[in-house]
């Protein structure tokens, strides 16, 4: 599917004077690791209350300009995307399921107290970028270009409220494998002590504030040899929510799934939504419910669950090696083979890549060899 149009001549371009050389983009492609290197130019779009969303833009890539009183740097009223780029054996550059980055962006800017931003301005900002950058993509295999949109109250004031000034930016940065070591198994380590999201906070929402409040438990993980961190609910410390970045599922022996069902305090994972879809449709069940740590324990030690991985936009799939805590270690058997779990990341990364093509509207045109 080719995306909608918001009108080019509303985006204004103003093409960097400094872009990357072609030599020095790709060394950076042949190895660009994550989140490390950005892309020549960036979009950027402001919000006023008077005049709502104006001035689209194509700009370079550089530093912004804050106020030390904007809001966003006092109260955090900042929220984001998370979404990749990916170039097709015909050199056309795709997005995997925009349409459903763009209404939970909405959703986090309603819970933040920000001003919605159109579906249709967010596709084409996105859109626009590629088409300006299209050079920093390759076929390089498990490499994509991922884009991270971002809006932020920018409005100079220290009074407790929303603000009436606000920015939208998109950047964009060559990804390879999230991990180092590429597609292998993780270990990851489950939080006694912090909870990532309560009922009724802003657990939904992909904010900046959320992530803050992971990266202590992190370090905690890290420290004790593991990659990421599994948390429980806040209410009963029992319950599996998802990692700090990634959602989490299970797979039982009769090649099933479950995985936790969402809530206001759990995010909506594009990747675990599409990893449910495609499950089904390869004829397996997902029981979408609450699940116990102490079931997964038991499940693991008696064979009933004999997978577990967790996905997400930047890391796509990985199967988990071990659960471990301070009173416990429970390692998953066979771990590296993870037989279905690798299975569906094939066939989602086949459907990102352009290899398998699907029936459904999953993947949406950004940029052809005849766009200029």
């Amino acid at each position: 599917m080719t995306l909608t149009h918001f009108p080019s001549s509303e985006f204004s371009i103003e093409t960097s004077s400094r872009p990357t050389s072609d030599g020095d983009r790709e060394k950076i492609l042949s190895k660009p690791g994550f989140g490390k290197y950005f892309t020549d130019h960036m979009v950027a779009i402001d919000w006023t209350l008077d005049k709502g969303w104006n001035e689209p833009r194509i700009i370079p890539y550089g530093p912004l300009m804050l106020d030390p009183a904007s809001l966003v740097l006092h109260y955090a009223q900042a929220i984001f995307e998370g979404l990749k780029a990916y170039q097709h054996a015909d050199g056309s550059i795709w997005a995997f399921r925009p349409e459903l980055n763009a209404a939970r962006f909405a959703k986090s800017a309603e819970r933040l107290g920000l001003p919605e931003l159109p579906k249709e301005l967010f596709l084409q900002s996105i859109q626009q970028l590629v088409c300006a950058d299209s050079k920093w993509l390759s076929q390089t295999p498990e490499t994509s270009l991922y884009l991270r949109p971002f809006m932020i109250a920018d409005e100079s004031f220290l009074g407790v409220r929303g603000a009436e000034k606000v920015a939208f930016y998109v950047i964009a940065s060559p990804a390879g494998p999230y991990f180092e070591n590429g597609v292998s198994s993780i270990p990851i380590w489950v939080s006694a002590h912090h909870t990532r999201a309560a009922r009724g906070g802003t657990g939904y929402a992909k904010c900046a504030g959320n992530y803050a409040g992971s990266l202590a438990p992190l370090q905690e993980a890290r420290k004790n040899g593991c990659a990421q961190v599994l948390f429980l609910d806040a209410q009963h410390g029992q319950f599996l929510e998802e990692l700090g970045g990634m959602n989490i599922f299970i797979v039982y022996k009769d090649g099933s799934l479950a995985t936790p069902a969402l809530s206001d305090s759990i995010l909506a994972g594009v990747t675990r939504q599409s990893i449910i879809e495609i499950a089904k449709a390869d004829g397996r069940s997902v029981d979408e419910r609450q699940i116990g740590l102490e079931e997964v324990r038991t499940g693991l030690a008696n064979g009933d669950m004999t997978e577990l991985f967790a996905c997400g936009t930047a890391a796509v799939l990985f199967p988990i090696s071990i659960l471990k805590s301070h009173n416990f270690t429970c390692s998953i058997p066979n771990a590296e083979a993870a037989k279905v779990s690798l299975s569906l990341r094939q066939k989602l990364t086949d459907i990102q890549y352009g290899r398998v093509k699907m029936s459904s509207n999953w993947m949406h045109k950004l940029h052809d060899l005849t766009t200029h």
